[in-house]
Order: structure tokens, then sequence, then C-alpha cells
């Protein structure tokens, strides 16, 4: 039967029952699908880098074992993707008996009105078809959740309308939980939700009966269940029921990428710097590597919370900020090239503040104060893989003698996010040295913006090994020798 062809689909319960296809519940359609997909090497999830060996191997072994699934990582770790991922191993179209509010199996109707209305159609029952997008719900857990939201209420207004007692399962209006019949259904941030429902969700779920306003209901439902947590708020505040806990049979652990490689091809399939513009937008390997390593240096500062975790989203904000800084200097500067360049990285700290929970030492810091700390070690980490150790050799021998000599003599220069390539690049080359170390050392194309944002790398590099003192100012930055300057501070 084909999928794509809907005048082909059985439209009454008689043409189903001749058709080829069978009823069977969520699970294990997630399994034999997942059985099918298996042998081929189709991917399962599409978008997930990283998790290869670790969690998807885990996850599909839940998924064969038809078991409920607890995601458990820290923010960022595409716990929520994974879970969305999950719709594509079902069938692409699905039968229910049209009408029904709980979408019921045309074979197995579970309310008494739907059976009552089989039973008299019988053969004649009308059949509707629904997309596996449509079979996924979602919930963010927050405290205000109520019952109502999640299993539903009385509708006293029908029960009046249709002279019926509120007893009676027909007057029910249904929540989320129920309308995911037959389909999945997740729950993020689960220690979020409100103990008392929890509970309620666990009747529904395992028992089958729930009870609104005091009206007991059967209510076998067929549900994929996926829910996500965070560990710190998952074991330090222990709002997970335990009953709830218990019953969720897979609990399967997350990570952040274990590598800038992995990062990067994260971030590079989530960030938005394809776009449309009257600029060339180019970023230098060296810039590339020092935004993923913002994300690596922030998750082991001692003044960050590691607890909360930093996420994934904090190298694709960078990213994309530093992208527009240089696109943004392009159209003010008329160049058709945009050369991403250190500074961008260092005026960028907008989108690293919101990212990092800080504990008490980053709080006496001040975010802005840590940020800076972070980016500029992302700095030097990329700085010492790039060119040689900032206190390799002595004397002449030393590589950067040449240069840092020019600054003892009292050299000093100035530095503005807002020169042209060409600007910055004749700038920085009356600095003996800075453009022959560059063209040795760093494999450039030739052109002047990767060129200029090289040496302004070298001169930020030496800044953060301590060999060169730095000093701000609004959308600018100076270059000085750091001995001379600490003896003025004296």
């Amino acid at each position: 039967m084909s999928t794509k062809d809907t005048t082909s689909r059985p439209r009454t319960l008689g043409e189903l029952r001749a058709s080829d296809w069978r009823s069977r519940s969520v699970r294990t359609e997630l399994r034999e699908n997942l059985m099918l997909r298996l042998p081929e090497g189709l991917p399962v999830f599409e978008g997930i880098i990283g998790f290869d060996e670790t969690v998807v191997p885990q996850l599909q072994a839940a998924l064969l074992s038809e078991h409920s699934v607890l995601l458990l990582g820290l923010r960022g770790q595409a716990k929520t993707r994974l879970i969305r991922g999950l719709p594509s191993l079902l069938d692409e179209w699905q039968p229910y008996v049209e009408g029904s509010p709980l979408a019921e199996d045309p074979f197995a109707p579970i309310l008494p009105g739907t059976r009552t209305r089989v039973a008299e159609l019988g053969a004649a029952t009308p059949i509707a078809w629904r997309h596996r997008d449509e079979r996924f719900q979602e919930k963010l857990a927050t405290p205000d959740v109520t019952v109502a939201d999640l299993i539903g209420d009385l509708d006293p207004i029908r029960a009046s309308r249709l002279g019926l007692d509120l007893s009676d399962p027909e007057v029910i209006h249904y929540g989320l939980v129920p309308r995911a019949n037959r389909g999945l259904f997740a729950v993020n941030e689960l220690p979020d939700l409100a103990a008392r429902i929890q509970v309620a969700l666990l009747n529904v779920l395992e028992e089958g009966d729930i009870q609104l306003r005091g009206f007991p209901l059967r209510l076998p439902l067929d549900l994929g269940l996926f829910f996500t947590a965070n560990p710190e708020d998952y074991t330090n505040r222990g709002s997970i029921i335990t009953p709830l806990r218990d019953r969720i049979a897979s609990q399967i652990l997350t990570h952040y990428p274990r590598g800038r490689e992995e990062a990067a091809a994260i971030t590079d399939g989530s960030a938005r710097i394809e776009r449309r513009t009257s600029v060339t937008l180019e970023v230098p390997d060296f810039v590339r590597d020092i935004v993923e390593q913002v994300a690596f240096e922030a998750r082991r500062s001692d003044l960050v919370d590691q607890t909360s975790g930093v996420s994934a989203r904090l190298p694709i904000a960078l990213y994309e900020a530093v992208v527009s800084a240089a696109e943004r200097r392009a159209l003010l500067t008329g160049e058709k090239l945009a050369v991403a360049r250190v500074g961008d990285v260092l005026a960028s700290g907008a989108a690293v503040n919101g990212k990092l929970e800080l504990v008490y030492d980053g709080e006496r810091e001040g975010l802005r104060g840590v940020a800076d700390r972070v980016l500029g070690a992302a700095v030097k980490t990329v700085f010492d893989e790039c060119l040689p150790d900032a206190y390799s050799g002595e004397g002449e021998d030393a590589p950067y003698h040449t240069l840092l000599a020019w600054f003892t003599a009292g050299g000093e220069i100035e530095l503005s996010d807002a020169l042209s390539s060409v600007e910055l690049a004749q700038r920085l080359e009356q600095i003996p040295g800075l453009r022959v170390l560059v063209e040795e050392r760093m494999h450039l194309p030739e052109i002047d913006g990767h060129r200029a944002a090289a040496m302004e790398f070298v001169l930020e590099g030496l800044a953060q090994s301590s060999l060169l003192a730095r000093q701000d100012a609004a959308g600018s930055r100076s270059y000085k020798d750091m001995l001379g300057e600490m003896a003025r501070g004296l």
C-alpha cells in the first residue's frame, strides 16, 4: 500500500480488515521499524553528532526492549533533539476511528462511546489516517502544570448539552496524555513537574486508571513514554517521585562533545551563518577553533557552576555573533570580504554571558569578568597549538624576540574593531618580525584579511601569555610592553 497515494488507503473498517494493515502497540512499532532499519545501515537520528558509540546504542537497545526512557544530562546535550527524532521510527500513516478524540485503534477501541459506534456501524465505520508527525506530543514540565493539562477534566457544559451524567466518560475533556494515545509522549525537565501531577501521570500510564474530581475511569492507553532531566535536579532536588522513577525502564546518560572536531560539527549544523548579504564571509581556522574552545574552557573553569553545565548553544551563539561582527565591519568599511578576527571574538561576550551559571567566586568576579577570562583562556589554548611556545628559546633565539623588543623599546599599538583589513594590516606591519612570523608559522591564504587577522591573533596570544599588556577601551585595544606597564603602575 503506497504511503503517498491517499486514495488507496482504506476508508472504512471493512476495507481496513481486508487490507494488509495489522494492529500493534506503539512500542512494538518502534521496535520492529528499528529492526528493519539497523541491518540496512540507515540513520536513525538525523543531526545527532558524537553519540554514535555512547548514547545512540543504549537508546536503540531500550527501544528494542520496548522500554520507557529517561535521558539524563546537563543543559544543551541534545536530549530534546534525540526525542524529537523518535517519530521517524513510526509508521508513516496510522488509521484510527474517525472522530475519536483519542485516535483509537479501529480493531480495539477503548472508549465506551467508540465501542458502541463500531458495534452499530460494523464494517461501515469510517476510518481516518494521521501522519507520524501528528503522533508526537511534547510537554515542558513547569510547576504550574495541572492534572487537567496532562490528563483532562470534566466538562459540565458538555454534560448538560448531551444530557449525560458527570460520571460518563463522554463528558471528559481529555488532556495531552490521552490525546497522545497510540503515539509518543515526552516530558522535558521531568523534575520540575509537581509530585501530585507525577502521581496522576503514573496512574494513567502504568495502572490504567485515573480519577477526575472523584470519578474513576479505566483508560488503557497505548503510549511510548520518554522523559528528560538534568542530573542536578534529579539527584539533589529529588523531585522525581520514587514510583515513577522505578517504572522508567531505561535511564541513559548524555554528554557534551568529547573533542573540538565533534563540537564544531554540532555548531556547523545549527549556527545560522548562511545569510543573504552583499559581502563574502570567511572565518579563519584559528578563529573557528577559538569559538569552540570557549565552551571547553568554560566547562573546566572554577568560576563556572559545572553542575549546571555549559550548553552547546554557547559556541553556536558565539559563532553567529563573530560572523555578524565581521559582516557589520565590512558593511561599514565598504569591503567585499569580511574576515572574522580574534577581536570579533573578544567583542562578542554578549553571546557568552547568558550561557554561564557562576559559583560564588564567579559572582564576585562578575559575569563580564568571567566571560573575559574564558574567552582569553580559549585564545591562549589555540595560540599554544598554532604557534611556538611563548617562553621557548632565549635571547635572539626566542621566536618572539624581535617583536617583543619593539614593545620593550617603547612601542605601542592601538587596534580598533572598526579598522578595515587593509588598515589593520598596515598598522600591524610596523611591528618588526610580526608579518614574517605569521607567514612562516601559519598556513594562510594570500589575502590581506587573513594575514591581518593572524597578526592580531599573535598579539592577543602574547597578551594572554603575559608577555604583552593589553588595555581595553570602547571598541579598541592597545598593546604595550608588560614590564614597562607594570613599572608605570608602581
